[in-house]
């Protein structure tokens, strides 16, 4: 290995926050110098990024081909006919960028790659002796996000590594996944992230398992629950268990709500329970009919298990409610419009009487009788779980948090080998269509997911796995005959143990230095200093921790050597030998 050296690094940091930067892992890696904005949602990796990035390409490299990855690379740029021939060119929407070539041929920017490596596998897999493979790629991504934010956790491109399984049945498929879920697990401990493999929705994947691998942090976009007993799902795919109360009513009657609109305004005028009162969210479906779906008021809609009941799931703008003839603020399902479709919430079943919105700007029924006053057209799970559901396997309170999603592993099934005709000969001279897993790994998510866990108000505290380095040797003072030369010595004896060094060569202010050193992240400063040499010693801070330490000159490589022994595996507490011995 080589000494880097600060002053030759293109690392410019920045000494103040970016003004767009909105969460800490978007303003630490800009001020960092690791990043930089080039238009919304796209960045360009710098040098000490880049370094970041190759770690964690390297440990997913190295956990998948020990678990039976191939590795290979397909195109960006993908044909349009592939996505027509799974049927995902209209269901995937407008996060998929679509563009033609000049001989008016259509292209699509690869979002994921089901449709390539399916394609690419008919008639090169033909028999069930070819079987099982795993085939992945490590390769730029673009999804044309609406609104992108957040740095690289919401960003339009993106790097990921992408992996497909192909098997002949459900027991292959199983071990497969099974062999991905240890390997995704494995992954998620060498970054040294604190993660929760939490239940999920397949979304416009699609299949019929998945599950995320979360990084917990207070700034991540998706919620989870999670129960002592090892259960975790994401909000989008964990039952609920609402507790709608009955309404003590025994006949239709329509009252008079002046300036009432919401739940709780609602549950105030009538002096009862949110939980009482029905919920009503307006959408409609891929052909234009009109939805109005029902949740117990104390609960919200969740719109991922909505567009399960109403395919194609679009919420109505105020400007359609209006045209459809809905008064929004008192929706109910008591003379709505004709043709307008009624769902509710498996939970309301048992509720005999609903208090509902009577379809009329300050008017609401209380006492309408389900199976006599109106009817539901389709019954589903559609709240969104709380804090406090009961836990599905236990039945112990829920808990909840926040996260980033980094991975995310899927049983595909047949749905892209059935729908683009791909098969191969089974034992018994059948043709059969291939079992597919998905496994996807956020690679530049994962670095953004690092820095929400572990950071200050000082900087980047990265885990020793993938830091950009491990030790940042600082002479307090350059161009002499013993602070610098010493740390060179000092630098090099490091680099000779196998660690990862830089210098601060910079002709610096020390407070310039250590500013620097604390904003990147080094797990490691060896401070180097005249009075520090003239006692024969040099200070060690822990970056993690900020504690400091002074050692003996002569001892700093024989300790170095002992904590990187000690520290077989460990991708936090590194260094944390040399404090404690």
């Amino acid at each position: 290995m080589t000494v880097m050296r600060m002053s030759a690094l293109y690392a410019p940091t920045l000494k103040e926050d970016p003004a767009d930067a909105e969460i800490a892992s978007h303003r630490l890696l800009l001020r960092a110098g690791m990043i930089r904005k080039e238009a919304a949602g796209l960045y360009s990796f710098l040098p000490l990024g880049m370094r970041v990035l190759r770690k964690i390409e390297n440990i997913v490299r190295e956990e998948m081909d020990s678990h039976g990855g191939q590795e290979l690379l397909m195109p960006f740029v993908q044909p349009a006919e592939l996505w027509h021939r799974s049927g995902r060119w209209d269901d995937y929407g407008d996060e998929l960028l679509r563009l033609k070539d000049r001989h008016g041929n259509e292209f699509v920017l690869g979002p994921t790659h089901e449709e390539i490596i399916t394609n690419l596998v008919d008639n090169e897999l033909r028999s069930y002796k070819d079987l099982p493979k795993n085939l992945y790629q490590i390769q730029l991504k673009f999804r044309d996000e609406r609104r992108p934010r957040f740095g690289l956790l919401r960003g339009r491109e993106f790097i990921m590594k992408d992996a497909y399984s192909f098997d002949m049945d459900e027991e292959g498929l199983e071990k497969s996944y099974q062999q991905m879920r240890e390997a995704y697990s494995n992954m998620c401990e060498r970054m040294g992230l604190d993660y929760r493999i939490v239940k999920a929705d397949s979304g416009q994947i699609g299949g019929n398992e998945s599950e995320e691998f979360m990084a917990l942090a207070e700034s991540g976009e998706a919620e989870l629950v999670y129960c002592s007993c090892g259960y975790a799902a994401d909000v989008e795919a964990a039952a609920a268990s609402p507790r709608p109360v009955q309404y003590k009513a025994d006949t239709l009657e329509k009252i008079a709500t002046p300036g009432v609109h919401t739940i709780a305004e609602l549950a105030e005028f009538l002096d009862c329970e949110e939980a009482a009162c029905m919920k009503a969210f307006s959408c409609k479906d891929s052909e234009e009919n009109i939805w109005v779906l029902f949740v117990p008021g104390n609960y919200e809609v969740n719109e991922i298990k909505a567009s399960r009941i109403v395919s194609g799931f679009t919420p109505l703008t105020d400007e359609e409610m209006e045209k459809a003839g809905l008064v929004k603020g008192s929706m109910g399902p008591v003379g709505l419009p004709e043709g307008v479709k009624v769902a509710a919430d498996e939970s309301l079943r048992a509720i005999e009487r609903w208090v509902v919105g009577a379809n009329e700007d300050g008017f609401h029924y209380v006492g309408a009788r389900l199976g006599e006053d109106f009817q539901v057209d389709a019954w589903s799970d559609l709240c969104t779980v709380q804090k406090g559901d009961a836990c599905p396997e236990c039945g112990l309170p829920l808990q909840s948090a926040r996260g980033i999603e980094v991975s995310q592993i899927f049983k595909l099934g047949d749905k892209y080998s059935r729908s683009m005709d791909v098969t191969f000969m089974a034992e018994d001279g059948s043709e059969q269509y291939f079992l597919m897993g998905c496994y996807g790994v956020g690679v530049s998510r994962t670095l953004a997911a690092a820095v929400e866990q572990s950071h200050d108000d000082m900087g980047i505290i990265w885990p020793v796995g993938i830091a950009p380095a491990h030790i940042c040797v600082i002479p307090l003072t350059v161009g002499d005959d013993l602070v610098q030369p010493t740390a060179e010595r000092l630098a090099k004896e490091a680099d000779a143990l196998g660690l990862e060094v830089v210098i601060d060569d910079r002709n610096e202010r020390a407070g310039v230095k250590f500013a620097d050193a604390d904003l990147i992240g080094w797990p490691l400063q060896v401070v180097v200093g005249k009075r520090g040499l003239a006692e024969g010693k040099v200070e060690i801070k822990l970056r993690r921790t900020g504690e400091k330490r002074d050692v003996e000159l002569t001892s700093l490589a024989e300790l170095l050597a002992f904590a990187k022994r000690n520290a077989a595996g460990k991708t936090s507490g590194y260094f944390d030998a040399l404090f404690n011995r």
